[in-house]
């Protein structure tokens, strides 16, 4: 027995690291393409494309960004994000040219990854990708409400009209629809409380298939899916420059909200494994080339999407391996069970979403951002509302916009204030001093958000010939910042006041150096200490006669 774990030791270190932990990552990447199968044919109906773009997504896209990406665990394919952004310009454009702009997206994508921004989704605030997911999940949600009832209404390119066709339409409900969703909501709902791996929305998929075959239920149901593995086919219009033009908008969208969204699912796995972390540069790459070549396979844009990589990881996938398998999974599924995936009711699909929208929500991020301040509740809040009302990219370019206000008005208040003469003099130090010398501290960081209140602050004091100011907690300063401490400089040299500095940080010190403003001011005017600022002062300011002899004994 000892030789033969033994053997079986040196087995494993003779495997190349991809397959040292293949038996976790064929179990995570089996359990993944359970999960991803449903979804992968409910994301493409949201999408407004055919139920087998969904698929041939999933199996392309899915496999080249396990290989090529920064995440070794990530799971790609269809998601409900992208699908909010490509109803819209599938209804405009029609899928040919989606084709097209998803190629432009990943191009996009592999550009950002090469110039190595990968790390600027970090610089994106919580409450704003709080409200762009909740607004997601209620477009999501709503925009499943025509195949829930049955309805067959043509679709609209934006979520608004396409809810109020809906609603007017809601006498022609077809209840046998109605029933069959239920059954996959309560299934989906349920189905968690066991513990078993397979999937509470394949078993409900499963179940209400059945039902709507066993009673011969006259609803609408996907349709044909081809018995076979996509092949390689040409891009229509990719020559044409003016159109090319014309979908750069959207092309730019797809990539923004693909690599955001990507991005910060790999952060999420980062979170639930101890395995390697994710390059969010290389994942970018990844990313771009999976849709660089999914449009040739007749798929549509694909991100990271974060539920099927945390299925993954939490079934043991530890290693690309896994996302490999995820795809070929897929396309064995598709290659076998497609004549039976043909009969799959669209209500049961809307079923899934609109379960899987509500988990979307952010609930925790909303009581969190009303326990914490009002002000990013806010900007969640505007993020979620023109999420709904207009589109994606727009309600992160105004929650930015927003999150950066707030940021400034924060940065802003800058602690400032006249030094208390007991404080500010060192003892021994005559009072009668303070009439010629005034200490003032600031406190944060000197920015064009509090440049002139800094300015208007320092010009009111009366007139001395010493003003020191106490720099020590000012982290760094802008370009606005200098030219409002050069202002008051000039200010006080033609009041014939002598501005002095003490504390100074390096980063300070270094922009004023830069700047040259440091050379007018003088390195004589420039203390480690506001003490030592005041000490020097003592041999340069006349007192009044009776505290000479005071200064004369503190120097001695």
């Amino acid at each position: 027995m000892t030789e033969l774990i033994s053997s079986q030791g040196r087995f494993s270190r003779l495997l190349p690291p991809l397959f040292t932990h293949w038996r976790g990552d064929l179990i995570g990447g089996l359990t993944a393409a359970i999960v991803a199968l449903p979804l992968a044919l409910a994301f493409a109906i949201a999408s407004g494309v055919d139920p087998k773009a969904g698929l041939y997504t999933a199996i392309v896209a899915g496999t080249l960004a396990a290989i090529f990406g920064g995440s070794p665990v990530q799971i790609t394919g269809p998601t409900g994000a992208m699908a909010v952004i490509l109803i819209g310009i599938v209804a405009k454009y029609g899928i040919e040219k989606v084709w097209l702009a998803g190629l432009m997206a990943g191009l996009i994508q592999v550009a950002l990854g090469v110039a190595k921004l990968g790390r600027l989704v970090k610089f994106i605030p919580y409450p704003v990708t709080a409200g762009f997911t909740n607004g997601i999940a209620v477009i999501i949600f709503f925009g499943q409400l025509n195949n829930f009832f049955g309805l067959q209404l043509p679709r609209s390119d934006h979520f608004l009209p396409g809810l109020w066709q809906t609603v007017t339409q809601i006498e022609a409900t077809q209840w046998a629809a109605v029933g069959l969703a239920l059954v996959v909501i309560v299934t989906k709902l349920f189905w968690g409380r066991l513990s078993t791996p397979i999937p509470g929305s394949l078993v409900g998929l499963v179940l209400a298939t059945a039902i709507a075959a066993g009673f011969h239920l006259n609803v609408p149901t996907i349709g044909a899916i081809p018995q076979a593995l996509p092949l390689p086919h040409g891009i229509p219009h990719w020559h044409d420059f003016g159109l090319i033009r014309e979908l750069i908008n959207p092309a730019l969208a797809l990539a923004a909200l693909g690599s955001i969204e990507s991005l910060l699912s790999a952060v999420v796995a980062d979170g639930m494994t101890v395995s390697e972390k994710h390059n969010s540069d290389r994942e970018l790459i990844g990313q771009g080339i999976a849709n660089v070549v999914v449009p040739f396979f007749g798929g549509i844009p694909a991100t990271g999407a974060i539920a099927r990589t945390a299925v993954n990881v939490r079934a043991g996938g530890k290693t690309r391996l896994s996302g490999v398998i995820h795809g070929l999974a897929l396309a064995a599924i598709m290659l076998t069970l497609a004549p039976l995936a043909a009969q799959i009711p669209l209500a049961a699909l809307a079923g899934i979403l609109m379960v899987t929208s509500l988990r979307m929500i952010e609930w925790e991020a909303i009581g969190l951002l009303l326990r914490a301040t009002y002000a990013d509740f806010a900007v969640m809040m505007l993020t979620w509302m023109v999420t709904i009302c207009f589109d994606l990219v727009l309600a992160v370019e105004v929650g930015l916009i927003a999150a950066g206000v707030l940021f400034i008005k924060r940065m802003s208040d800058l602690s400032m204030g006249k030094v208390p003469e007991a404080e500010a003099f060192p003892p021994g130090v005559p009072l009668e001093l303070t009439k010629q010398i005034a200490v003032y501290r600031v406190d944060g960081p000197l920015f064009f958000g509090a440049a002139e209140r800094f300015a208007t602050f320092l010009r009111d004091e009366p007139e001395v010939k010493y003003l020191i100011l106490r720099l020590r907690f000012v982290p760094n300063m802008d370009t606005t910042g200098l030219v409002a401490l050069e202002d008051i400089y000039h200010d006080l040299e033609r009041r014939g006041c002598r501005l002095i500095l003490s504390g100074l940080q390096p980063e300070v010190e270094h922009l004023l150096e830069r700047s040259g403003l440091l050379a007018h001011i003088g390195a004589n005017n420039c203390f480690d200490t506001t003490d030592t600022a005041i000490r020097s002062l003592t041999s340069h300011v006349s007192p009044p006669e009776s505290t000479r002899k005071q200064l004369t004994t503190l120097e001695t």
